[in-house]
């Protein structure tokens, strides 16, 4: 039985592997027939500002990073806390690697990710893990 589950399993790769050999020559077919004018075949408004604003949507039209953002720049007394300890660095930056880290991380893995975003060379570890501590309480409160 597990031989014909390996048959199966190579003749579904070698399916896939045609497919996209097909493909990958139809393509190169069209781009030595049409020149660099191929690309109207594969890209809609391939004239547009597409490629300038790619991923756009992604980071400006992101309700949990608008949350943050809002937070890092109120009166809050972490936020207060935060911007003392960061000093000169960006508070988007900070933003978006909070969003990242609220959207991919385990729950039970946020503590210890929140301290490594904030870690600035020589720090006492007690100010950044009560730090740490009240910036998670909070977000996790406003998200």
């Amino acid at each position: 039985m597990a031989n014909h589950k390996e048959t199966h399993n190579y003749n579904y790769q070698m399916e896939t592997f045609t497919e996209a050999l097909a493909t990958a020559r139809t393509m190169q077919q069209d781009w030595l027939s049409y020149g660099l004018n191929f690309i109207h075949l594969y890209v809609d408004d391939v004239d547009g500002d597409w490629l300038e604003t790619w991923g756009n949507d992604e980071i400006f039209a992101n309700p949990v990073l608008d949350k943050i953002k809002e937070f890092l720049v109120s009166d809050d007394i972490v936020a207060v806390q935060l911007r003392n300890y960061l000093g000169d660095r960006s508070l988007f930056d900070l933003a978006v690697n909070l969003e990242e880290m609220w959207r991919i991380t385990p729950t039970s893995d946020r503590l210890t990710t929140v301290k490594n975003i904030l870690a600035i060379g020589e720090t006492a570890d007690e100010e950044l893990s009560n730090l740490a501590d009240s910036l998670l309480k909070t977000l996790t409160e406003i998200l």
